[in-house]
Formats: C-alpha cells, structure tokens, sequence
C-alpha cells in the first residue's frame, strides 16, 4: 500500500459495528441491489416526463432540469462523499442516506411545487452520492486481486440493470397510476434497502483516514497526475453523457412526435438498457484484450452507426430505425465505459473511497453538463438531430482517445 498525504491510520472507531465475515455474501449482494439506485432515480419516470409537464403546466426543459438537478448534485456530492466514507467510514452515512433518500421521495409525491421538486432532487443527487460511492468502495476493500477485478467489472453491467428495469416498471406506473407513483416504488425500495442493510452490512473501511482539505486536494492532484485515468473521467462521462440524451430526449420524441403511449417510450428506454448492459458484457468478456485499441475500435463503430441514423432519416425514419440505431450506439458507448470504469475504480486501491468519488463525480459532471447542454442547443425531435446529438459526443470522445494514444507512457 502507497502511503498518500492524508492516510492516517486511526483506531477503529467503538461501537461501530464491523461487516462479519458469515455476512460477506450477503453483505455483497446488498452491495449489487445499491449499486443500480442511481440509474433507477434517473430512469423510472422517464416514461411520466410528459405527463409530469403537463400536470404541473410546466415547459419540457423544466421537467427535464430535474433530471440534470439530479446528475449534478449526484455528480458535485462524490467528490467530497469519497473523503468522508474514508474518514468517517461507509455503514453509518449508507443508513443516514438512505434514511433521507426515503423521506425526499415523499416530498416529491406530496407537492406540486416544481421548486420543492428541484430542491428533493439535489438532495437525492447527495444521499445517493454517499451510498453508491460507499458501494463501490466495498468491494475494493472486502476482495483483492482476479477477484475484485472481476466484482468491479460485474458492477458496471449489474448497474446498467436500472435502465432495463426502471423505464419499463414506470411506464407501465404512468399507463395505470400517475407519475407519483415511481417515486413511491423508490421510497419503498430505499426502505427495503435501509433494513437490509442494517441487519447484514457493517464497517468495512480498512484505515480510517483523517479528513484534511489540503490532503485531500493533494490526494486528486495525485490522481490527476495519471493522464489515462484523467481521460478516463472524460471519457466516462462522455458515454453516459450519450445515453443520457436519449433519457432527455426519447420519450418527449416517442410520445409527442410520434405520438405513442407511455409504455411504448418505457419499452424504447428499456431497449436502451439492454444496449449498455450489451455493452457491458462484452467489454467484461474483453478485460484481457489490449486496452486502448478495443476502446477506439468501439468508438470508430460508434461513429459508423451514428452516420448511419443521419443518413438513414433522410428517406426512413420511424420508431424502429430509430430504436435500432440507437441501440447500436449505445452498445458501444456501454463496452467504452465498462472497461475505462472499472479502470478508473481499480487505479488507486489504497484510497478507493477517494477514486470512487473522483471517479463518480467527474463521471456525472461530464455526464450532466455535456447531455444537457446538446439536449437544450439541438432540442432534438426527431431522429436526424437525435443523431447529431450522439455525433457531437463520439467526435469529443474520438479526439480524447486520439491525445490518450500520444500520452500512453504509464502502462494500463
């Protein structure tokens, strides 16, 4: 273990209860349920964004700013949550999240204030800052080696299971309820979660680490210093960030301007899912295979297909060519981001809460601003600009790639 400026071993804390080892399998399986709660926060009432504009009288770009509240403040509170779960530990701020997560989702089912919306949906970003991060962490301190290689590989494809599930659980709560009726399925899962979590987890952080500003800074600095990992961050964020265009975009362009029902749109981001779980399997079946060469070939088909949904929408364009390309995008932004996540988490095992967060964090960021601001400058509403959308992002990803290539010094 490489000793870092803010690395103070301190006694472990009294009355804290530690994860016991008969525990471990559950404790991990705990750990996989949590990992995937972001992308339900985001993906579950994708299907309602039109019904929630029109309830509230609000324009779409006001429902779709809850959204990038939410990816924000999710992305802003990691890189700070790292440094406390190092510090404080990860058991006891999980259930303190957790604990709030549940109430900010009764706020939301009980106002029809967009402002109080807004408000619950940077303080979701924040709680569930501290638990995914806290997640992630886990397993670099229970597993070593092959095998935490392996569980943080598994992690990115169990948490692309939220854009399969989420969408098609709520468009079908839209079809026979109302939106508010997602927010109730995540307080209900945040509670199961909460009471798991509480009979089976424990402490698991193995050197509690002072919590110094300044070493803190120094500890990013130190990370930043790693050119592949600074990219990675860039490129993390980049491949989420072309998902998220469709989250943004989809189904205002399923439902208004091709005008089919929620559960259709919750069927077309359900397909999205499955792209970047597609994804996220092959690039768990690629660890192996050379690190950046897979990478740009990836990106090089992310461009072809991206040409192809432009292209094609000049004579054809309907919820089939649309749902087809897009999946084939998505698939190959899924196997980038795979292999450069996992990456990212294992590059500094002996601070991995901080990399956590640096690495959701700057993940989210990217993811939030790049998404938003093609979403708000294009305003996509059919398939062609949709298709711009994603060709902005691949050609920012591909001009990343190209400086990683000239500054692959450091070994991967």
């Amino acid at each position: 273990m490489i000793p870092t400026q803010s690395m103070i071993a301190r006694q472990q804390q009294p009355g804290v209860k530690r994860l016991q080892e008969k525990n471990k399998k559950a404790a991990t399986l705990i750990s996989f349920l949590l990992i995937p709660l972001s992308g339900l926060i985001t993906d579950i009432y994708i299907p309602s964004m039109p019904h929630m504009a029109q309830e509230l009288h609000r324009p779409e770009g006001a429902i779709q700013l809850t959204l990038t509240l939410f990816l924000v403040s999710y992305g802003l509170a990691q890189f700070i949550t790292g440094s406390l779960i190092d510090s404080y530990g990860r058991f006891r701020l999980t259930l303190v999240s957790l604990v709030v997560f549940i109430a900010s989702n009764f706020v939301i089912i009980f106002t029809k204030q967009i402002e109080l919306i807004y408000a619950m949906r940077i303080v979701q970003g924040i709680t569930t800052g501290f638990i995914i991060v806290a997640k992630r962490a886990f397993f670099v301190d229970v597993y070593e080696g092959e095998e935490r290689k392996h569980y943080l590989s598994l992690m990115s494809i169990v948490w692309s299971s939220a854009p399969v599930i989420a969408p098609f659980i709520g468009g079908y709560l839209q079809l026979y309820f109302n939106w508010q009726a997602n927010f109730y399925v995540l307080a209900i899962y945040g509670t199961l979660m909460l009471i798991l979590e509480w009979i089976f987890s424990g402490e698991t952080v193995p050197v509690y680490r002072s919590f110094k500003w300044n070493a803190v800074l120094k500890d990013y600095r130190f990370m930043m210093r790693s050119r592949t990992f600074a990219y990675g961050l860039l490129i993390c964020g980049l491949c989420y960030g072309t998902t998220m265009i469709f989250g943004l975009a989809g189904a205002f362009i399923i439902e208004h301007q091709m005008h089919y029902s929620s559960v259709v749109a919750g069927y077309g981001a359900l397909v999205m899912g499955l792209a970047w779980m597609c994804g996220g399997f092959l690039g768990k079946a690629s660890l192996n295979k050379a690190f950046l060469p897979k990478l740009r070939r990836s990106n090089a088909a992310q461009l072809l297909f991206t040409i192809g949904m432009i292209v094609t929408a000049i004579w054809l364009q309907n919820l089939y060519t649309l749902l087809l390309f897009a999946f084939l995008i998505h698939v190959c932004v899924g196997f980038i981001f795979n292999n450069y996540f996992a990456y990212c988490l294992g590059r500094f095992p002996q601070m991995a809460g901080l990399a956590s967060g640096l690495s959701g964090g700057a993940n989210f960021i990217v993811t939030a601003v790049t998404s938003y601001t093609v979403v708000g400058i294009l305003r996509p509403q059919s398939q062609a600009v949709l298709g711009y959308g994603y060709l902005a992002m691949g050609v920012i990803a591909l001009l990343i790639l190209q400086l990683l290539v000239k500054k692959q010094q450091e070994p991967v």
